[in-house]
């Protein structure tokens, strides 16, 4: 059984930047397609990006691309989001999700391709 535990959020202000971590357990990490999604108070869970895990090509929701930059550390079986710019937006609960390594990239977007996930960690911009 895969765990995953997320750390770094926190409070910051809008132009800032913060770095997510997910630490897997119980599962190799590179084995999977790892994710990390959002959810803002009373709105869907909504895609940020995800790494194919079969030719390393990332993959990022619309309001996030050249801001949002998604890596993977095999060798310490850690998945980061480096979060720059941050706007009052992209406050939410952010989630890592680990799914099969095979998965194709219209799949990468749609959460119930994903079969771990972490708990979550607060992230807010505000000034």
């Amino acid at each position: 059984q895969v765990q995953l535990v997320e750390s770094g959020g926190g409070l910051v202000q809008p132009g800032g930047s913060l770095r997510l971590s997910c630490v897997a357990s119980g599962g190799t990490l590179s084995t999977y397609t790892m994710a990390w999604f959002r959810q803002a108070p009373g709105k869907q869970r909504e895609f940020v990006g995800a790494l194919k895990r079969s030719s390393g090509s990332a993959s990022y929701t619309g309001s996030v691309k050249g801001r949002f930059t998604v890596r993977r550390d095999n060798a310490k079986n850690t998945w980061y989001l480096q979060m720059n710019s941050l706007e009052p937006e992209d406050t939410a609960v952010y989630y890592c999700a680990a799914g099969s390594g095979g998965m194709i990239t219209s799949s990468l977007p749609v959460a119930s391709m994903y079969q771990y996930w972490g708990q979550g960690t607060q992230v807010t911009v505000s000034s």
